[in-house]
């Protein structure tokens, strides 16, 4: 019994020896033989029955040797080691295949990479589902209309229920707000202000050192920072040292704490498009009397849902102070809500990411069915090769096996490259940091990208593999070794397969350039708004201040506008704490004395505290006058306000001339500008409000404007040498033409249209190269057929316009089931869309005729060499 056992696990391992296996089969054949004789048949009656029976050796030995547990190997290395074979003896097909895998592959890699970042990879935080953004459910005004106060942090802190800590930081940090000095020229790096708790809400700890304590954020407190792991890297060469040593900020000691870990990014995740450096403890109290500053963030206590946080929010908030020194500020707020972090960081792009996965995906599509196109023409001609095997005993199913064996390695290899490719554009992403996306700088192929590309070369394997296999095993091969000569016509059914794949292709691609039409269009209709003023040929740079009040302070502005306007090739020039599109902030509206307005009636106003020129250089319209260096404490006060602001105050006359109320004090408007947009180019303006700097409004920056026609690069070294003149302290700031801060403003709307775009022009010429391979290839096989209509007296015109038309047939049933599909497509992405309906008949039309043209030109190439095909050639043709 035992040694049963153990000889039948032996065989499981062992490989039998193709004489042992003839030998058994002949065995079992002269068995059957006797069996029939002894049933009255004739000895060759017996021997053909029997024949029949077992079929032919070769079909017997590879059923038999199918049944050994091992078997499968052994065929796989078969399957593949004549899959390779086949493949290098059609070089020519195997590369076009691959190249237009990988470039499938690789595209749909890169895209599920940056969608696996953004949506689908948890937040590098501690148990990131439980931090919640807290906002204003009704936002206005900017970064003041979602930023709380320090007392009203305070008063979140002491009566929430629903949070194990509370947490934030200073909003207002613009970037390069400090300088790094004490060697040689000042560089200008981006410090953020943190509540002290910041790191340990989040769950953070760092690479380096430890994270801030609760003292450090108090006032006078010793100065300390925590490095961001870049920062660290470039400045500092990773110098593990770092910890307990004192730079110079500022012209000041700052004693590094600690370094941020690797995966955490502040700017990638709380500031799209910004570079952060150095975290720093913030004081609350500092900025007690600064209003709205402070980006509130949770962390929800275990059990508590984002729903019940909200609620709670929802009651508490407008409760809150926003500055306990005026007890009528209590009431200032309204309801909050509480946002998972996760969805406030990438919820605003999440339908165009998936637009974009869909994009890529239709791209993949393309590529399968033009593998489909070329596996069948590729399997026509091999199918003598098939026959003869089936001939031989091979089994339809070990013939589909090793079809979907050339497939997979097809896939495979194709795989390899598109990982490659994936690789390159995935790096070129991570360092478009002009692109204000959250978490861009964090993407990376990671392990999830890698199982996904598995899953899609596999998908694709059977995508573009399956259907030509079963085609070509499911005809009768018997009859196809007895004529398969190039004249043998592969049957209507086969024509209809090849050309539904190409009208597949045709509206596969036909949704792609709609789409992408759709995109590029609403894009052209935001740079064509109106923005208030005129960005080209206008640049601005960072002031570093120094430390003076008052006149001092006001004359050193002075200075600096006088000695910047004598360089050649300056235009105008102005000055203002804040510029459209960058920082921004907003106070408590203006008013007329002795008017009483409903709640809400009026809207948090914009305000830019600038020097006479501002208006001019920035190219604003202005009704009135400017601001004049005359406009001093010692004058009366006046301000400039815009149109919009003025017809709700002044509706019934000109705003010029007549008084408001600004946080009280009476102010003389002498002037009326055109709307600008603050925050964002597709936003609607609010109301904006100038104030003279020169009258004590307390600037919160400077930001130095020129115009002239020479480029930015150009003229940034001439200003940058005259601000250290007048300031030795003036860190090398890059002057910035005021069209990068337009183009940051809509760098998503861009980045996603040029994607869509880029991926519509990759199907449209994928499908054009399906259009020539079914027309070629028809040519090729009809060459008789064409030859005898010319023998009988058709003319090349005819052929050339009969392949012609057949071509824009195909085109035309394409083009008609894209188009329908486009409409329900556009439909779901017309939240995505600006200016720009979802049915734009100059999309669809520009489509449809692109298509054709498309077409017609893909189709041109084999018609004409049909129409000179010489008839006598043709008809000799075996």
């Amino acid at each position: 019994m035992i040694h049963e056992l153990f000889t039948r696990l032996g065989f499981l391992f062992r490989r039998r020896p193709a004489n042992d296996l003839d030998e058994e089969l002949r065995t079992h054949m002269e068995q059957s033989i006797e069996s029939k004789i002894a049933s009255g048949m004739s000895p060759e009656e017996a021997r053909r029955q029997a024949g029949i029976e077992f079929g032919s050796m070769e079909a017997a030995r590879e059923q038999s040797a199918g049944a050994h547990p091992r078997s499968w190997f052994g065929t796989l290395q078969q399957d593949l080691r004549f899959g390779l074979r086949s493949l290098k003896r059609d070089r020519g097909f195997a590369i076009v295949s691959i190249l237009i895998l990988a470039l499938g592959i690789g595209a749909n890699v890169a895209v599920f990479s940056l969608v696996n970042t953004i949506l689908l990879r948890p937040l590098p935080f501690k148990d990131p589902q439980q931090v919640v953004w807290l906002e204003p459910a009704e936002k206005a005004g900017g970064l003041s209309g979602s930023t709380y106060s320090s007392d009203a942090y305070d008063d979140l802190v002491a009566m929430n229920r629903s949070y194990s800590g509370v947490t934030g930081y200073f909003a207002f940090s613009s970037p390069n707000n400090m300088k790094l000095t004490g060697n040689g020229i000042p560089q200008p790096i981006t410090g953020i202000g943190v509540v002290p708790n910041f790191l340990d809400v989040l769950g953070i700890k760092p690479e380096l050192g430890r994270n801030f304590l609760p003292g450090e954020g108090k006032m006078n407190a010793p100065a300390v920072a925590l490095l961001s792991h870049a920062f660290w890297k470039t400045h500092y060469q990773g110098d593990p040292n770092i910890v307990g040593k004192a730079i110079s900020v500022d012209e000041k000691p700052l004693t590094i704490v600690g370094v941020l870990p690797q995966s955490f990014d502040f700017g990638a995740t709380f500031s799209p498009g910004t570079r952060v450096d150095v975290l720093s403890p913030f004081s609350l109290d500092m900025g007690r009397n600064w209003g709205n500053i402070i980006t509130l963030v949770a962390r929800l206590k275990p059990g508590v849902t984002t729903q019940q946080a909200s609620t709670e929010a929802a009651v508490l908030f407008p409760q809150f102070y926003n500055n306990k020194k005026y007890p009528h500020s209590k009431g200032d707020y309204g309801p909050a809500v509480a946002t998972a972090i996760k969805e406030h960081v990438a919820g605003q792009i999440r339908r165009s990411l998936y637009m974009l996965w869909g994009a890529v995906a239709m791209i993949l599509l393309i590529v399968c069915v033009n593998l489909s196109n070329l596996l069948l023409g590729r399997a026509a001609t091999r199918s003598k090769e098939f026959s003869l095997r089936f001939a031989l005993g091979a089994s339809r199913s070990r013939l589909i096996r090793q079809l979907l064996t050339e497939s997979a390695l097809l896939s495979f290899f194709g795989a390899l490259l598109g990982i490659g490719l994936a690789a390159i554009i995935v790096q070129w992403l991570a360092h478009q940091g002009s692109v204000a996306l959250p978490l861009l700088s964090e993407l990376r192929i990671d392990t999830t990208s890698l199982m996904w590309t598995v899953l899609l070369a596999f998908g694709a394997t059977l995508l573009f593999g399956v259907m030509p296999s079963l085609r070509v095993t499911g005809g009768d091969l018997q009859s196809q070794l007895k004529d398969s000569g190039p004249g043998t016509s592969e049957g209507r059914s086969h024509d209809r397969l090849r050309n539904t794949l190409v009208v597949s292709e045709i509206a596969l691609a036909c949704v792609l350039i709609i789409s992408a039409g759709l995109l590029l269009r609403s894009f052209l209709h935001v740079m064509d708004v109106d923005l208030g003023y005129q960005p080209s040929q206008a640049a601005a740079i960072a002031l570093d201040v120094p430390n003076l009040k008052d006149e001092p302070r006001y004359a050193f502005y002075r200075n600096v506008l006088s000695e910047v306007s004598n360089i050649p090739g300056i235009q105008s020039v102005g000055l203002s704490d804040n510029l459209p599109l960058a920082r921004n902030r907003t106070w408590g509206a203006p008013r007329i004395k002795g008017v009483d307005y409903k709640p809400h009636e009026l809207q948090p106003t914009f305000i830019y505290i600038a020097t006479p020129g501002y208006v001019k250089t920035m190219g604003m319209h202005l009704r009135g006058r400017d601001f004049a260096w005359t406009d001093n404490a010692s004058s009366e006060n006046v301000a400039i306000i815009n149109e919009k602001a003025a017809r709700f105050l002044f509706p019934n006359g000109d705003a010029i001339d007549h008084k408001v109320m600004q946080n009280d004090k009476e102010i003389r408007i002498v002037g009326v500008v055109s709307d600008i947009h603050e925050t964002d180019v597709e936003a609607s303006s609010a109301w904006q409000l100038y104030l003279p700097l020169t009258q004590g409004w307390g600037e919160d920056g400077a930001e130095l404007v020129v115009r002239s026609t020479l480029p930015a690069d150009t003229l940034g070294p001439t200003i940058m040498q005259t601000l250290r003149k007048l300031n030795p302290g003036q860190p090398a700031m890059q002057l910035r033409p005021l069209q990068e801060f337009v183009d940051h403003s809509t760098s998503p709307r861009r980045f996603f249209a040029i994607l869509v775009a880029a991926f519509a022009g990759t199907g449209l010429i994928l499908a054009c190269l399906g259009i020539y391979g079914v027309i070629s290839y028809s040519v090729t096989r009809k060459t008789q057929e064409i030859g005898i209509r010319m023998a009988l007296g058709a003319s090349r015109d005819v052929v050339l316009r009969d392949i012609i038309g057949r071509t824009l047939q195909l085109a035309a049933i394409g083009i008609i089931v894209g188009s329908i599909a486009s409409f329900i497509v556009a439909q779901s992405i017309s939240a995505m869309l600006y200016g720009t309906q979802p049915t734009d008949t100059t999309t669809f039309i520009a489509t449809l005729v692109l298509l054709l043209a498309v077409a017609l030109i893909a189709g041109y190439l084999p018609a004409r060499r049909a129409s000179q095909i010489d008839p006598m050639a043709a008809l000799r043709t075996q």
